[in-house]
This record gives C-alpha cells, structure tokens and sequence, in this order.
C-alpha cells in the first residue's frame, strides 16, 4: 500500500480485539501468544475470517509481542523474523487479497530505555514485517513519545509502507510514561506518521474530548479503537466488559462525528462488535 492509496481510503473499518478472543479459544494466561497461535493457527484463522467477514478493512497482524525483547523471554529471540513471517502469513490466509494486513508493533514497557537500544529492537521487527509482506505498519498501545518516536523512525528507515501510531492514555489524554497525546501526535505528524490516535484505554463514551481535540490539532485522520467499556473483574480475575454492540456501535458513530476516521475495537471486543460499526456507518 502507498501512502497516497493510505490517504484514499478516507472511512476506514479496523478490527477488533485479538488477545481477549484467542483467550476464549483457549489461550491460557501467562503463555508466549506467538507460540500459541503458530501451535493452534485455527484459531486465529477463525477469528479473522469473521473480522473480515464483518467489515474489517484493515486487520492487524498477531505480532503485537513478536520483538526481540518478549520473544527472548520465550528463549525464542533467535527465531524473531521467521515468527513475524508466519504469523502474517496465517492473517493474509485467513483475510485474502482484498483485505490489508497491518504489522503490528508495541511498547516494549519500560520508560528506562534509550532511543538507541528502542530503534535497533523496532527496526529488526520493522525489517521482518516488511519481509514478511505487511501493507502497512500499525504502532499501537504506546505509552510514551519516545518510543513512539523510535518505532516510527525504525519503519520510515526500512519501508515508504504506511504508519499509524495510536496510544493508550488516561481520560484526560496523558500519557503513561509521562506528556499528554496533546503534544505528542502533531509530532508524530511532522515526523512522518500517517494517521494518530488512541487505542484500548477506555470505552468509546470516554473518548470522544480527546479524539475532538486531536481532529482539530491535526492534518493527518485520527484512530479511535476503544475497550467495549470499562471492565468488571469476576471472582476468577477475568475482565468482563460489559458494553454491547449496539451501544458501542452507537458511541463510535459519535467519535467519528468528532473527528475519528479510522475505526475499531479493542479489548472485550469481536466480529459482533465489527459488524455493528459497519451498519451503523
């Protein structure tokens, strides 16, 4: 994908959550999800095809954690671009040609490192992602600027592939590694990203004042891609969300009216989810 067909896309469908609904199919808690999926694809084949299916345009890549530093904690650091190439290989089996695959990057967590150390992890996940065939680059669920600022150097150094950055935040737009989405995305803009935003944080009723600002500071479209609420934790400490796909249909409507182009759901969300945005766009 070219920047230029980025751009023409205009109204854009994402998916939904990933690591919440391969957790229903069976994934236990505390495992490498990288080695989960590739040992059990049906069930990331089957959740992808139901996005896709549902209207997703976009659909994000099961690479989330496929950096050096979680994947060494797996002892599996040395099989890093052979994990990111099969991975995109089972979401363009299960999405097809008419569907874009984004590779997915995250924050590493922790505020500590240095932009060096930061560059060199994203832009070894950023070369095999390439390799492996994405048609654009997602960063997404950032604390910080400057790790952003990293992932986003490291893509623009391997590939001219579309960048969206999006964050997760607290509801009054700061940042968890400290600064506000205020600052930090007109930079990631004059630094080369192609849309900003925020993900997961919190339902889409609580994110409509921060998307509206961002629409107005910005030249570039806005992600919005929120939890299907806040979660209630049960006795067994599992997050239950508690917002249905109407109601978080009808909420996404609403950020989209302040600003949002880019559309999706994160945590607690599904194909359900995904659908009902389609039909009430």
């Amino acid at each position: 994908m070219t920047k230029e067909m980025f751009k023409a896309l205009g109204t854009v469908i994402l998916d939904g959550a990933t690591g919440s609904n391969l957790m229903k199919a069976g994934m236990p808690r505390g495992v490498c999800a990288e080695s989960w999926i590739l040992e059990h694809p049906e069930a990331i084949l089957r959740l992808q095809r139901c996005y896709a299916e549902a209207g997703s345009q976009i659909v994000y890549a099961p690479t989330f954690t496929a950096s050096e530093p979680y994947l060494a904690q797996h002892g599996l650091g040395e099989r890093l671009e052979e994990i990111n190439s099969r991975l995109v290989a089972l979401t363009r089996e299960a999405v097809g040609e008419k569907v874009y695959v984004a590779g997915d990057m995250t924050t590493v967590g922790k505020p500590e490192l240095s932009y060096e150390y930061l560059l060199e992890v994203y832009t070894r996940q950023a070369e095999a992602l390439k390799e492996a065939g994405v048609d654009l680059y997602v960063i997404e669920t950032m604390m910080g600027l400057e790790e952003t600022m990293a992932a986003l150097e490291a893509c623009r150094m391997v590939s001219d592939l579309p960048v969206m950055c999006s964050f997760s935040v607290t509801s009054d737009g700061m940042l968890y590694f400290g600064g506000s989405i205020y600052d930090a995305a007109p930079q990631l803009e004059g630094f080369g990203a192609d849309a900003v935003g925020i993900n997961c944080s919190c339902g889409p009723d609580q994110m409509g004042a921060v998307v509206h600002v961002l629409a107005k500071s910005l030249t570039i479209p806005v992600i919005a891609k929120p939890n299907a609420g806040m979660p209630n934790i049960d006795d067994l400490g599992n997050a239950v969300y508690s917002m249905a796909p109407a109601e978080f249909a009808k909420g996404m409507l609403e950020l989209k009216k302040a600003g949002a182009s880019i559309l999706g759901g994160c945590c607690g969300t599904d194909p359900d989810y995904i659908r009902a945005l389609r039909e009430v766009l």
